[in-house]
């Protein structure tokens, strides 16, 4: 596998997980009377293993921005959801379910507080009416310039031209099947190096043969059920290293096999609440197109 390192230094925005619980449910994962049961011990384990993943992207190069947690708004920990972002755009989420939709006008606040430090250049709304759970469920494919996009549970197919007008970029829609896989970024990751990492049961007969149309069969990394349920698709790619929960053996190989380092960090606790590695990040740095480097000033006398 040719080198696919990042062309920009990669740039990630998290949340420390403070408040995080699972007090209510939106998904199959999500068991509040089982977290109340156990709730604290849980809390330290969301804690470490939080601390975990940051050492993990660190120790692969990245760098983190942080929005401040927020009493009552225990899935703020859940930055992927904020929004949508290439070429230094965000455009802000709008959420299914009332418990998030609490979240919309903290996202906002810490896009604006990006813009006013020249991390961000835009920021915009959706739409009145449309719904889009960032990129949970709109996923940047570098290596196609395209943005895969989901819904069937939680965002509407109609955020795709939302999508392409902001951005000029081409929106592939993929219907989802499978209520356990309710955001697109459970089930389906591209690589930088055009692979992708997917489960094929997460998704409709159409929707399947779109991936099978535009992936070509040495580029797809089919998940079996037990990969699928730790949630290996919900990876972050850091270069030719994969951030992920954990995953098979035989899975491990693969990647290896195809040039990918993985880096394994537990996050089991986020998984009661149906998130996991790609959940917990937003990448801030993905380009349409390679970054442009200054030539260096000539040190030749004139």
């Amino acid at each position: 596998m040719k080198d696919t390192g990042p062309l920009v230094p990669p740039h990630f925005l998290v949340c420390r997980p403070q408040y995080f619980a699972v007090t209510y449910s939106i998904n199959p994962w999500m068991d509040p009377n089982a977290w109340a049961g156990n709730g604290e011990a849980l809390h330290a384990r969301a804690v470490r293993q939080w601390d975990g993943l940051h050492r993990t992207l660190r120790a692969c190069g990245a760098s983190l921005e942080t929005v401040e947690p927020q009493p009552g708004l225990p899935d703020l920990v859940f930055t992927a959801n904020a929004a949508v972002v290439l070429d230094r755009k965000a455009v802000l989420a709008r959420f299914l379910h009332p418990e998030r939709q609490r979240e919309q006008p903290v996202f906002a606040a810490a896009f604006r507080a990006l813009q006013a430090r020249g991390l961000i250049d835009h920021v915009v709304e959706l739409p009145p009416g449309v719904t889009l759970e960032g990129a949970g469920d709109c996923l940047w494919d570098r290596a196609r310039k395209l943005f895969w996009i989901g819904s069937g549970f939680r965002s509407d197919a109609a955020a795709r031209h939302a999508i392409e007008r902001e951005f000029g970029a081409p929106c592939l829609p993929l219907t989802l099947a499978d209520p356990h896989f309710y955001h697109l970024d459970t089930a389906f990751c591209p690589l930088p190096s055009g692979d992708v990492l997917y489960y094929p049961k997460a998704f409709t007969p159409a929707a399947l043969a779109s991936i099978h149309d535009r992936v070509a069969p040495a580029q797809r990394i089919a998940l079996g059920r037990a990969d699928a349920v730790r949630f290996a698709a919900n990876a972050v790619s850091v270069g030719q290293a994969i951030v992920m929960s954990s995953c098979s053996e035989a899975l491990r190989r693969k990647l290896e096999d195809r040039g990918y380092s993985v880096a394994k960090t537990p996050l089991h606790a986020f998984l009661r609440s149906g998130g996991s590695a790609c959940c917990l990040t937003l990448r801030l740095d993905h380009l349409s197109r390679p970054a442009q480097v200054a030539p260096l000033a000539s040190t030749t006398a004139a």
